[in-house]
């Protein structure tokens, strides 16, 4: 994993800049220039169906978008919001989950859709839980919700068709592939198909997407479960497919966070993420930072990535759609298991606000006068001072930990 200075060196070299710098470099433009054409899409990674999280989407009444109220601004606010869709959603024709072997209930398309999820890829070592009819069934259950599925479809021309998506005059390729199968019924092309990362279409079909679009994005089933770095294998395919055209490569799988990087072919500068990480499953609930080591929660650290993209006029006058801005948001999925509460609850947090309110309360409680105003009973106040401390520590372990295996220079403060 590259150094931070290193990462940063690459970031300045590449002409980005983190989010939050952004914001105050844009408010010295003059109003006289328009503004490129620019597009912002925010990336998360596995979104898991875990009994757990089911339970806990059915225990609240706003379902499974109060799993993670916190993104949804981001979400919302973005031009284009991804997700690897980890499971069937086949309630009519497949059976009920077990582990390892997941379905999703028919709630979850339009509450992915009202919680700004645009695109989301279906090629994945989970694609056949529900066999072939499950595959056709959570494609027309997306499809009812004008979600874009990519990677997987009701036969292989549809599975390996190109999906295009056009926002603030911007066309956007989508590339979906799968590197693992815990089952392949991949059988006939005229059945059910979920495409694998053979490596030779894949570099034609990233190529042809180059043809067709100002910006390709590859989203790539890949690596090895709870690795914290990728193998050789997956830099040197990263790299071919970004010689292909590849802009943005998005990878997932492991269930746990790996570098992000910059790759520069021919002056044209991609961002690869091999693994983003776990957006949401139960993944790691026993951990406490107290009583394991910090690798014990790796599982429920993840990222929200916010890249922006606009056009640039090129030194040689021609114009070209260049990534702008990278930055990584880290994110943590709350869970209470263990503890006496009667209802589950699973939830994802930005870990930045969580830790400034943190700091917030263990400042009042800690104050000779605001403390006891807040709570008078000194012994409850002594215990949730130090429930507050212990939580505030969990947040800083995570964020660190995000930001070390992310790169810091990617990685908003």
């Amino acid at each position: 994993m590259s150094s931070p200075r290193r990462a940063g060196a690459a970031l300045a070299a590449a002409g980005l800049v983190l989010l939050a710098s952004a914001c105050r470099s844009r408010e010295k433009v003059g109003p006289s220039l328009p503004p490129p054409p620019r597009i912002r899409l925010v990336a998360v990674g596995d979104i898991l169906m875990h009994q757990d999280v089911k339970a806990a989407a059915e225990a609240h009444p706003q379902g499974y978008p109060a799993l993670w109220e916190d993104l949804l601004p981001l979400f919302q606010g973005a031009d284009v919001a991804f997700g690897n869709l980890e499971t069937p959603i086949a309630p009519s024709t497949g059976r009920p989950g077990v582990p390892f072997q997941f379905n999703a209930p028919a709630t979850l398309p339009a509450a992915l859709r009202a919680s700004g999820f645009t695109v989301l890829s279906t090629a994945n070592n989970h694609a056949f839980d529900q066999g072939p009819r499950g595959v056709r069934e959570t494609l027309e259950r997306l499809r009812a919700e004008a979600l874009v599925a990519v990677g997987s479809g009701e036969d292989r021309p549809r599975a390996e068709a190109l999906h295009v998506i056009e926002r603030q005059g911007l066309k956007v390729a989508f590339l979906g592939f799968t590197d693992l199968f815990n089952v392949d019924l991949n059988r006939r092309a005229t059945e059910p198909w979920v495409r694998p990362l053979d490596l030779e279409p894949a570099l034609a079909a990233v190529r042809a997407a180059r043809e067709r679009a100002d910006l390709v994005v590859v989203s790539v089933h890949w690596g090895n479960e709870y690795q914290r770095q990728p193998t050789k294998r997956q830099r040197e395919l990263a790299r071919k497919l970004v010689e292909a055209g590849c802009d943005l490569l998005l990878g997932h799988h492991p269930h746990v966070l790996q570098p992000a990087e910059l790759l520069e072919v021919d002056g044209r500068k991609a961002l690869v993420v091999y693994s983003l990480g776990n957006f949401i499953s139960n993944q790691d609930r026993m951990y406490r930072a107290d009583l394991f080591p910090v690798a014990g929660g790796d599982s429920r650290d993840g990222a929200a990535l916010q890249a922006v993209f606009e056009r640039r006029r090129q030194t040689d006058g021609r114009e070209r759609v260049v990534l702008a801005e990278a930055a990584f948001e880290p994110l943590w999925t709350e869970n209470n298991w263990g503890t006496p509460a009667t209802k589950r609850a699973i939830r994802v947090i930005r870990v930045a606000a969580a830790e400034a309110r943190a700091r917030a309360e263990v400042d009042r409680l800690s104050d000779p006068q605001e403390g006891p105003r807040a709570l008078p009973d000194e012994p409850l106040r002594r215990k949730t001072l130090l429930e507050k401390q212990e939580y505030l520590r969990t947040l800083i372990l995570r964020r660190q930990r995000i930001a070390e295996t992310l790169g810091e220079a990617f990685v908003v403060r």
